[in-house]
């Protein structure tokens, strides 16, 4: 029977994905606002949604120079024909959304009012978990408010980098009832990295060393090819979603490539995987065999889905009884 189920969905998802991708889903543009930076987000439902009707939401969270018009478009269709509210947005300084600024002077005196002009540069495409779990956080914020989500049902799906920030805060942040991570970095740092970030945070704060990285922080390896994205360990100091698994109450769903040619999945997904169950939290871990890392996006995209809806279904379903 769950082997049908499956193939029914998988079915239904690539049929929708290359002739109709949102069929049967409204779709609507909407603001959500991080410590004052406007954040670009688009917000999918199920067509015909009820006045008074709530229903669980997923909100969706991108790996490195992932974008709610690449990644959103694509998944968050397949999710709310499931019957989910669900939000897809870009990091401040990501895709659409607005940037932090910072001064490229001394600041005069405000007026009056509060208000000051400057010369600023925007500060974009930066790898950051400090903002970026914060960006997640104020997502939660304005999902609980939505009308027609059940606010007692929000969960958290994350890609890549994107799921070791979901790791975090749904070990921080008792809102988060369910979550999905696949082929993700979890942001685990040894003790040597962890004390060159902290080395690197000191002369950051000295300026020793550009306060945000922009002509440094490049990515190099297998990564070399986000040639916009930098990345910032110094702000990272503190995160390890290995740790904040261990914190976790609630379901979780990893999905990991068999190949994956950026993380060792034994000690990232498959780790986390392992301190759940030793703590008796609800897991189910999948590996999907004969794919490297970008996989879940290419060959391996509808199948990998049709696992992550039918496991939210029934997570829902129990989490309802």
């Amino acid at each position: 029977m769950r082997n049908a189920l499956l193939v029914c969905i998988l079915g239904f998802i690539a049929l929708d994905a290359a002739d109709a991708p949102l069929a049967g889903v409204d779709k609507r543009p909407v603001t959500i606002f991080c410590d004052g930076v406007r954040m670009a987000a688009d917000l999918f439902s199920p067509k015909e949604l009820k006045a008074d009707q709530k229903l669980p939401a997923l909100i969706l969270c991108n790996g490195t120079g992932g974008t709610k018009a690449k990644v959103g478009n694509r998944t968050a269709p397949s999710f709310a024909r499931a019957g989910f509210v669900v939000l897809s947005f870009d990091y401040r300084g990501w895709g659409e959304s607005d940037s932090k600024l910072i001064t490229l002077e001394a600041q005069p005196r405000p007026d009056a009012a509060g208000n000051v002009k400057v010369e600023a540069r925007a500060v974009r495409w930066q790898m950051n978990y400090a903002d970026q779990t914060e960006d997640i956080r104020a997502a939660i914020s304005f999902l609980a408010a939505e009308k027609s989500v059940d606010a007692k049902q929000i969960g958290l799906w994350g890609s890549s980098y994107g799921g070791g920030l979901v790791t975090w805060v749904t070990g921080n942040d008792a809102r988060v009832r369910f979550a999905v991570a696949q082929v993700s970095g979890m942001a685990a740092r040894g003790p040597a990295a962890e004390k060159a970030a902290q080395e690197l945070a000191m002369k950051q704060a000295r300026g020793e060393a550009e306060p945000v990285p922009f002509e440094t922080g490049k990515l190099g390896g297998k990564m070399a090819s986000y040639a916009m994205m930098r990345a910032n360990p110094a702000r990272s100091v503190g995160f390890n979603s290995i740790e904040a698994a261990a914190k976790i109450k609630v379901p979780m769903l990893l999905v990991d490539a068999e190949k994956d040619e950026l993380v060792d999945i034994r000690q990232h997904g498959g780790k986390v995987a392992g301190i759940l169950k030793t703590n008796g939290v609800p897991v189910e871990y999948r590996v999907i065999p004969g794919i490297t890392h970008y996989g879940v996006y290419k060959e391996k995209f509808a199948e990998v889905t049709a696992i992550e809806v039918e496991w939210l279904r029934a997570t829902v379903k129990a989490l309802g009884n």
